[in-house]
């Protein structure tokens, strides 16, 4: 009989048959994530506790610096032997460091019920250990903790800055990065580039709760970094060829424009009789409920280039955008700007188009920071 199968003597609709069998496997499918992330949370917890457990026999001892080495090396040993790898002395040495950088908070609670951290001990004699009330409100940064894997802390150890650090603990959280998107945020100094847009109370703000979008300076970067494109600094590139390698890594360039942005259209057309007009890429943000649009410029920016966006940008905001929508942001990536073409082209009150370098190579920390200690 059409749609039924025979299986031990009954016959059951297969349409029906199908609905069971993906119940079932959705529900193993959560199961296992659950029990994957409650893994990771004891590990994670454990980890911790063993720097905790390490960190306060040490401050027992009378000479620490030798006798905290002696004490990793001989507990690698005994815990190898036991649990095999995983706990060597370098191991070891992390689960120290990751006590002593994250012990610094009020608490480690999420105040959940299920939650499996813990919160630390206020009867600890050396005052460095020591919590602040237990009545402290949770930042941001203390209620996404436990979404965090080991491998996450391991990079986020790296990070000496606690600001810094903070932020990408709510940003790793917020969209579910993997280590290897971390990593590479990490690597392109996204915080930096986000405060060079910005001013001096923005540091603690992006370190409490983020990036939080809710106008356009939100969203700037300066610079862009384009180093996943493939494009050498030294080859000769035209415009085309950026434009081909950005759709070809439109995941990363969107990951690299940052939160909400969607993809429209490349090389949008829009026409007067004869005359036609091509926008490079045309992008969406549905957290700002506007249309950005980029034009990729290899050299440096010019006044002309300026007034092509503006053009642009007055035509979707008169043609394209509806009235429950916000004005439209055009956005020219060049490969050098001009303070003071960009100053005297735009208005003073302009709020709609910007200039931002982009580079196809990692930044130096160092120079980022440089930069931001003439801006904060």
């Amino acid at each position: 009989m059409t749609g039924k199968f025979n299986k031990s003597g009954s016959d059951l609709p297969a349409s029906k048959y199908s609905g069971l069998v993906s119940t079932i496997e959705s529900l193993l499918l959560d199961a296992k994530s659950k029990v994957v992330k409650t893994v990771n949370q004891t590990m994670v917890y454990a980890y911790w506790h063993i720097g905790r457990y390490i960190v306060e026999y040490e401050q027992s001892g009378k000479e620490r610096a030798e006798y905290g080495t002696e004490l990793l090396k001989k507990l690698s040993v005994d815990l190898t032997k036991s649990f095999g790898k995983g706990y060597s002395y370098r191991s070891l040495r992390k689960f120290k460091q990751f006590f002593i950088t994250f012990s610094k908070w009020p608490t480690l609670s999420t105040n959940s019920e299920n939650s499996i951290w813990p919160t630390l001990s206020a009867k600890s004699k050396d005052t460095k250990l020591q919590t602040v009330s237990a009545q402290s409100e949770l930042s941001k940064v203390q209620s996404v903790i436990a979404q965090l894997s080991w491998s996450h802390f391991v990079r986020l150890l790296s990070v000496k800055d606690d600001n810094e650090r903070n932020f990408y603990i709510i940003e790793t959280a917020d969209n579910n990065w993997s280590v290897r998107e971390l990593d590479r945020q990490i690597n392109s100094s996204l915080f930096e580039r986000l405060l060079l847009s910005k001013n001096k109370p923005a540091v603690k703000k992006l370190s409490e709760k983020g990036q939080i979008i809710e106008h356009i300076n939100d969203i700037l970067k300066e610079p862009y970094i384009l180093e996943f494109l493939g494009l050498e600094e030294s080859h000769r590139y035209s415009e085309s060829d950026l434009e081909s390698a950005i759709i070809d890594n439109l995941g990363k360039f969107l990951l690299e424009l940052g939160k909400g942005f969607l993809f429209v259209a490349r090389q949008k057309r829009f026409s007067d009789g004869t005359d036609h007009y091509y926008i490079d890429l045309v992008f969406y943000n549905r957290l700002l409920k506007c249309f950005v649009l980029l034009d990729l410029k290899i050299g440096k920016i010019t006044h002309k280039d300026i007034g092509q966006m503006q053009m642009y940008v007055n035509y979707y905001d008169r043609e394209i955008k509806t009235t429950e929508e916000n004005p439209t942001v055009g956005i020219i990536l060049c490969k050098e700007k001009s303070n003071f073409v960009i100053k005297y082209t735009l208005p003073e009150d302009n709020n709609q188009i910007f200039a931002k370098e982009y580079q196809l190579y990692l930044p130096q920390k160092e120079e980022l920071k440089k930069l931001l200690s003439k801006f904060l």
